[in-house]
């Protein structure tokens, strides 16, 4: 896989099809190869060149060194925030994706975040809106600690995990995310990706900073009313690490935003909607032009669509 120097460090990334660029931002200590392949697959056949990546500290990037705060500190701050001291932010992490744009001569693209990812793309579009046509937003949030949560139980599932090893780890991490799949979730499936993910690269320290980095990141709120370039929100009902609030309130920050949401996705991407997913993301690219860089406050509308 090539790397690319982007924002002074180096970041591994894969290029797919042809097309409008498209890139995926993947969440939190999820690699590149995380993203599922049919879901790739099904975006190059709708015309886009997808572009996916390491985010710094996870996968073949950039690992850094820096000792985060404690789980119990970072967890409790993405209920109420307070200072923590860190080596980066989701600032720094949108700037490495503006980077890559760079490296790969890439002017403008869509952007499409999931989770962590989405925190990020929504900071790229808000920090470097000349060169975002579309924002996608999957399971995140804004920020906003009133809103897209941690479910309590699953918090404390959070705290109390133990750390594993590499061995342990394939096994240890499907059981934490059955806690917060949906009901389309395939466990076997997980299972040996995480087993081929760990194999590729096992790096815990690395999560425990870019959750430290989510933590000390400020409410996007606000600035999100100045996103003007076509959004669209996608939320399961049955997430558990990021409540629908998060993605309810996403959409309601930004202006023209859609809403679309599944009864069936927990904070995972089921295969059995990715036509679905694809098609709006294909859709809301589709938007581009109708909808000016700048928009009134007062002009805000959001669709929402449940699909059963």
């Amino acid at each position: 896989m090539p790397l690319a120097e982007a924002n002074g460090i180096s970041i591994c990334y894969e290029d797919h099809g042809h097309g409008e660029p498209l890139l995926l931002v993947m969440g939190l200590g999820g690699q590149l190869i995380d993203w599922p392949p049919e879901f790739v697959d099904a975006l190059v056949a709708r015309g886009f060149r997808v572009i996916q990546f390491d985010n710094r500290d996870i996968g073949l990037s950039t690992e850094f060194s820096w000792e985060p705060p404690n789980r119990r500190a970072m967890l409790g701050n993405l209920v109420r925030p307070r200072d923590l001291e860190v080596g980066y932010r989701l600032t720094d992490m949108a700037a490495d994706a503006v980077g890559l744009l760079d490296a790969l001569d890439i002017e403008e693209a869509h952007v499409v975040g999931m989770s962590m990812g989405g925190m990020i793309a929504q900071t790229m579009t808000i920090e470097h809106p000349d060169r975002v046509l579309s924002l996608t937003s999957i399971m995140s949030n804004t920020g906003d600690r009133r809103n897209g949560g941690i479910n309590p139980k699953v918090m404390m599932r959070i705290l109390r995990a133990p750390k594993v090893s590499r061995t342990e780890a394939p096994e240890h991490n499907t059981e934490m995310y059955s806690l917060w799949a949906g009901s389309s979730w395939d466990r076997a499936t997980h299972l040996e990706r995480n087993r081929v993910g760990v194999n590729r690269s096992f790096r815990p320290e690395g999560v425990e900073r870019q959750t430290a980095a989510i933590a000390a990141s400020p409410d996007r709120t606000e600035d999100l009313g100045r996103v003007a370039v076509p959004t669209l929100v996608v939320h399961g009902l049955e997430d558990k690490l990021v409540v629908p609030s998060g993605g309810t309130a996403t959409a309601a920050a930004i202006t023209h935003s859609r809403l679309l949401m599944f009864p069936d996705m927990g904070h995972d991407l089921p295969r059995s909607r990715d036509d679905e997913i694809c098609d709006a993301i294909r859709a809301n690219a589709d938007r581009v032009g109708e909808t000016q860089r700048t928009s009134p406050e007062s002009d805000r509308l959001s669709e929402v669509t449940t699909v059963g």
